[in-house]
């Protein structure tokens, strides 16, 4: 924690600086947008289902080379990221190396579920394109967006167990502590007296696995083997913006 608020820090001065400095063209800004995530798994036996329903907030900056083509990046973070994995095999432990609050939820039985609930620190990176004859109105495309994120919360819940359900477990042992996605967006902007409003829809898919490395049993009663299959986030985000 003590890096992340160093560089939020040091990326605050960098904007504050560049703002100061007219003639290059830069625009600050910040966002709060909605964002609906699921998670897909490589392994037919461990499915994704389900979503979650979150929060993207943070500043927003653009560095424009051209009148209508900028770089674009941030700081802010993702909230509530992930979704549910099905248990397919008789008996799964995806979560090992977590600290859970019972003994027995290490195993959970078939169709039993594992919530994810993720919040990251991100810092996008990409390539804006703007467009329209009118002044006050444009549309835009952001393509591509990659973003690099680290993770600061992970939370997870088990679902489907009858009376073995549990909520709000530690499972930050059993996700991955930086992840690496690619995305685009397009929208429209607003530009009123001071400031510029923006509306649009983004995509966001990781590159990297999310999680960690479990155990299953492959057969009933058999012996418990490693799984290695691999869980990535998908994300959509209704943007909403103000830049100033």
């Amino acid at each position: 924690m003590k890096k992340i608020a160093s560089t939020f820090c040091f990326l605050t001065f960098t904007l504050s600086v560049l703002m100061a400095q007219e003639d290059v063209g830069f625009r600050f800004g910040v966002q709060a947008s909605p964002t609906w995530s699921w998670m897909r798994t490589n392994d037919k036996k461990l499915e994704g289902t389900g979503s979650n329903w979150g929060l993207k907030f943070g500043m927003l900056g653009e560095f424009y080379f051209a009148p209508n083509y900028a770089l674009v990046t941030g700081l802010g973070f993702g909230f509530n990221q992930g979704g549910n994995i099905l248990n397919g095999y008789p008996t799964a432990d995806l979560w090992k190396d977590s600290q859970l609050s019972r003994n027995e939820l290490h195993a959970i039985p078939q169709n039993g579920k594992y919530h994810y609930r993720l919040t990251y620190v991100e810092i996008p990176m990409g390539l804006k394109l703007r467009g329209g004859s009118d002044e006050a109105i444009k549309y835009y495309f952001e393509i591509p967006v990659f973003t690099l994120s680290f993770l600061t919360r992970a939370q997870g819940d088990i679902r489907g167990t009858n009376d073995r359900n549990e909520n709000d477990e530690d499972i930050r042992d059993d996700v991955n502590g930086l992840a690496l996605s690619w995305g685009f967006g397009g929208g429209v902007e607003y530009k009123m007296s001071g400031a510029t409003l923006v509306g649009g829809l983004s995509f966001q898919q990781q590159f990297t696995n999310a999680k960690g490395k479990g155990r299953v049993q492959r057969e009933p009663g058999g012996e418990f083997t490693e799984e290695k299959s691999k869980a990535n986030i998908g994300l959509i985000a209704l943007r909403a913006g103000v830049f100033f």
